[in-house]
């Protein structure tokens, strides 16, 4: 990955890139960027093969701008089998975001069948030709898609594959999981468009993990939709080229500047 990243270390702070601007208004971070450097803290410090973070939720209750961040990490409760650790991302000492990771120890599987979905039968997303030209679906840059069905911010069925063209922060590898935790907020445009384009901000998001991703593509299929009175909740199933790996949930709440059809 050559492109510009989209925090760059200070000392113990992280410093935004204009790249990581978000759609809404310009002068506030992309809450993906958010999210993906509070799942990277996590991992680094309390990461353990052993585990599988298996669920990340995090509220997006005030959107940082390109001021230099901190992010603290504290630990709930580390047992055996159950990890719990919070994050918090501050700018002057004033909290923004918050997420809280679960991390389950793997295990043998219980000798059982119990139902689940097929998986889909997308095509490998390199057989799929790039898209001719970047716009809103991608924001200009922010990550690669391959659509697979129907339009991004359309309305119908749509499915989509995803990979990142950046690091999260410069000169450190895009791992597993912080590939996945910079893909959930992507179920909020994706599930929450339709034929009018993006009229929804999500107020947090929800990453369930059964599994770490493997390769650089994420597959995104809308599992659901819903809405009343101005707040919305959308959902994903979430796909690698190997198979089924999980889902991300987001709760939204209706905005009056649009973003358009790509």
């Amino acid at each position: 990955m050559n492109a510009e990243p989209f925090f760059t270390c200070e000392g113990d702070s992280f410093l935004p890139g204009a790249v990581s601007r978000g759609p809404w208004g310009g002068t506030t971070l992309h809450a993906r960027v958010v999210m993906g450097l509070l799942a990277h803290e996590i991992e680094r410090l309390h990461g353990d093969p052993a585990f599988t973070p298996a669920r990340l939720t995090t509220d997006l209750y005030r959107m940082p701008d390109l001021s230099a961040a901190t992010v603290v990490v504290r630990p709930v409760r580390e047992g055996g089998r159950i990890k719990v650790i919070d994050a918090e991302y501050l700018c002057g000492g004033v909290s923004f975001a918050r997420t809280t990771c679960q991390l389950l120890r793997r295990t043998a599987a219980p000798n059982a069948r119990v139902w689940s979905p097929p998986n889909w039968d997308a095509p490998p997303a390199d057989t799929i030709p790039p898209r001719a030209r970047q716009g809103m679906g991608d924001l200009g840059g922010m990550w690669e898609i391959r659509p697979i069905a129907g339009e991004v911010f359309g309305s119908g069925r749509k499915r989509v594959w995803m990979r990142e063209v950046r690091e999260l922060i410069g000169g450190e590898p895009l791992t597993p999981f912080v590939r996945a935790a910079l893909a959930v907020d992507f179920a909020s445009p994706f599930a929450n468009s339709g034929d009018g384009g993006l009229a929804y901000i999500n107020s947090d998001a929800t990453l369930y993990l059964c599994r770490p991703m493997v390769g650089e593509w994420i597959g995104f299929e809308v599992a659901n939709h819903q809405a009343s009175e101005g707040v919305a909740i959308g959902e994903c199933w979430l796909y690698d080229e190997t198979g089924p790996i999980g889902t991300a949930s987001v709760a939204a709440l209706a905005q009056k500047t649009s973003m358009g059809a790509p």
